[in-house]
């Protein structure tokens, strides 16, 4: 994965910038995402083969909408403008962008007029994705059209003099039939870039950084046994041996067993160094009688760092912290001030390294989670590590409605194993973005044997999604829901009543807190 030519993207707010990033690194380019309003100094340091600009929100002859330098027409390489991109192009060019025109949301036909570069090797129609209300009505001086809509006369433009193009829908989602093979035409064809970014020259290059930057020093890393903590570990490990020391702390809210297997494989398995730290009785003092979802994970966070702090003392003098930050969370993340509004503050951006005065390597930095699994691949780490279902931070705490007992982790712990157990026996984990039990604050009455019984009740819930941002509910087989039912019913102790979440996200959210 070099980053001898970088395909820069801008962002105006879209829901779909992170997918244009990712659309081109999968045709073998390196890509970065920069907020609209980066300095034109900036981005003549960076040197990208070409710049594309993101759709957004706004409209381009609102007051405030965002702009750019005229400047950054001058600097001699390819632009593509979508949806948003391709008024904001035309506006600042001198054409006319019309506030009334027919909207356009959905899967439209596109008539090609020109398949001499963007559309080389396409058909004459073929279907795209629109999402607009706007649309350009009078072209700038110098451009031309190469596709139009019903609806859209001028749906695709471009000033072939100055390789500047323009598109009114979205070829980075994949409902654009010929999406990929439009970016993969600009990027490759009208750019030039050479399609040479991989995990295997990722993995070389960060080796060889990594190793520069720490030299002789010592290293720390919190491995909780997820994908991107594991996968950071061991490409740590690749490239400094025994200057790597590992802390998996046990805070009492984990799954079933998955401590014991974390040290199981990560010490015995791959000789990491690594020290396990059972710290789950202050988590569950700290923890007791508090029922905020929000208290529960400010009280967690912050009680990991002062575990994170005090076994790290104890090695005497540390000189760096590894993070497993990836570029979504940096994007997500305050640093990021692009005119998309704040996600969240991810967890793995600041924190530990502010407080503990620690020098941060982030190897990770620049991939998406895809791009982690492929590079933990390539170190040879096995598949049911690298696809495993995400976990909360918090754990088992926000999947206990209300206060945290002893008594109430082991209830959900033997139900949530029991769920993920029949997912993988009947081959469905794979399906599912995300599968996991809740304890619910309530019993209800039941009957076992001849016996009136008052228990828990325990929600499923199992959600197919793309990148966790919306999801659908898993449609599960009712033979499956039925025996993990049973089972859970059967074998745990305490509960008596199984349901089954039906709600996507939005309005739900994934998990329950």
């Amino acid at each position: 994965m070099q980053r001898n030519e970088i395909v820069l993207v801008l962002d105006f707010g879209s829901q779909y910038t992170q997918l244009i990033a990712r659309r081109i690194r999968e045709i073998g380019v390196y890509s970065e995402i920069h907020p609209y309003n980066i300095p034109l100094s900036k981005i003549k340091e960076i040197d990208p083969k070409s710049i594309i600009f993101s759709g957004g929100p706004s409209n381009v002859y609102q007051k405030n909408a965002p702009k750019l330098s005229p400047e950054i027409y001058k600097l001699n390489i390819p632009i593509l403008g979508i949806c948003y991109g391709l008024q904001l192009i035309a506006h600042q060019l001198g054409g006319e962008v019309d506030r009334s025109a027919k909207r356009e949301y959905g899967k439209v036909q596109l008539f090609i007029d020109d398949i001499s570069d963007l559309f080389f090797n396409f058909e004459k129609q073929t279907n795209v994705w629109m999402s607009h209300g706007d649309a350009l009505i009078k072209l700038p001086s110098g451009f031309e059209k190469i596709a139009h809509t019903n609806n859209s006369p001028f749906c695709v433009i471009r000033d072939e003099s100055r390789k500047i193009y323009g598109v009114q829908f979205h070829p980075e989602v994949i409902h654009t039939e010929k999406g990929i093979e439009i970016i993969r035409n600009f990027v490759l064809r009208i750019c030039g870039c050479k399609s040479d970014w991989s995990t295997e020259s990722f993995i070389k290059q960060k080796t060889v950084e990594i190793r520069n930057v720490v030299g002789s020093g010592k290293v720390i890393c919190a491995l909780s046994g997820g994908v991107d903590s594991s996968v950071l570990a061991v490409m740590m490990h690749k490239a400094i041996g025994d200057t790597l020391f590992c802390f998996h702390i046990d805070n009492g809210l984990m799954r079933k067993d998955e401590s014991e297997e974390v040290v199981r494989r990560f010490k015995d398995e791959y000789k990491i160094n690594l020290d396990y730290i059972d710290a789950s009785k202050i988590f569950l003092e700290r923890l007791k009688g508090v029922e905020n979802p929000e208290l529960k994970r400010k009280i967690i966070g912050h009680t990991f760092i002062d575990i994170f702090e005090e076994e790290a003392r104890k090695l005497g003098d540390i000189d760096f912290l590894a993070q497993g930050t990836l570029y979504p969370d940096a994007i997500e993340s305050q640093s990021f001030k692009g005119p998309s509004a704040t996600i969240k503050s991810h967890h793995n951006v600041g924190g530990l390294p502010e407080k503990m005065k620690l020098k941060l390597i982030e190897p990770l930095r620049e991939l998406f989670k895809d791009e982690v699994r492929a590079v933990g691949s390539e170190l040879g780490l096995p598949h049911d590590l690298l696809y495993r279902h995400p976990f909360p931070g918090p754990g088992l705490a926000v999947r206990i409605i209300g206060e945290i007992t002893i008594d109430k982790l082991e209830i959900l712990r033997n139900a949530d194993y029991i769920f993920i157990e029949e997912l993988k026996i009947s081959q469905l984990y794979d399906l599912i973005w995300q599968a996991f039990a809740v304890l619910l604050p309530v019993q209800s009455v039941g009957v076992m044997g001849d016996e009136r019984t008052y228990e828990n009740v325990i929600a499923l819930r199992a959600v197919t999604s793309v990148d966790g941002m919306t999801a659908d509910w898993f449609r599960m087989p009712q033979e499956i829901l039925e025996k993990i039912s049973s089972r859970i019913i059967n074998e745990v102790t305490g509960v008596n009543r199984v349901v089954y979440d039906i709600s996507s996200k939005p309005p739900a959210t994934i998990e329950w807190e």
